[in-house]
């Protein structure tokens, strides 16, 4: 009988060094996939970035276009470009004013600030302004001061 007994408990579960190192391993695995984890969410956040900028630059090129067709009424001195992005989210008169034509569905959000805020710069800007000077808008960028993966800043793509 106490061979029996002594079977059952040497079968019975882990031992305190079996459980220390399948932690240790659980514990190397996690902190393993943590980082991979991390750019993949950083890199999900800057595909998101290239499709709204990619979004509100096209609604601006049908803006443009729609405006030098004669389509829509312009100011004088905007170059046929919107003056704002709203403009582009709730439409203008199309035609002879009977339709409205809207550009956007919704301002997009900025992914690495979680705002509807874009740095904007008009024609008469310099390309690499920080400042809009509240004409038209030609180019959005992201007013974010980070750093892509790429190593290059939001704020220049």
């Amino acid at each position: 009988m106490r061979a029996r007994f002594r079977k059952r408990s040497s079968e019975a579960g882990l031992s305190l060094l079996e459980l220390i190192i399948a932690g240790s391993i659980l514990l190397i695995l996690s902190s393993a996939a943590l980082p991979v984890f991390k750019f993949t969410v950083i890199r999900s956040k800057e595909a998101e970035l290239h499709r709204s900028l990619r979004e509100i630059r096209n609604a601006i090129d049908r803006y443009k276009d729609v405006a030098d067709l004669n389509l829509v009424r312009v100011q004088v001195g905007s170059e046929g470009y919107p003056p704002d992005l709203e403009t582009l989210a709730k439409g203008v008169s199309y035609g002879g004013g009977v339709q409205k034509i809207r550009f956007l569905r919704r301002i997009p959000i900025d992914p690495m600030t979680g705002r509807a805020e874009w740095g904007l710069r008009s024609v008469q800007d310099d390309p690499d302004s920080t400042s809009w000077g509240g004409n038209n808008v030609f180019d959005v960028y992201s007013k974010s001061q980070g750093t892509a993966l790429d190593g290059t800043k939001y704020s220049d793509w």
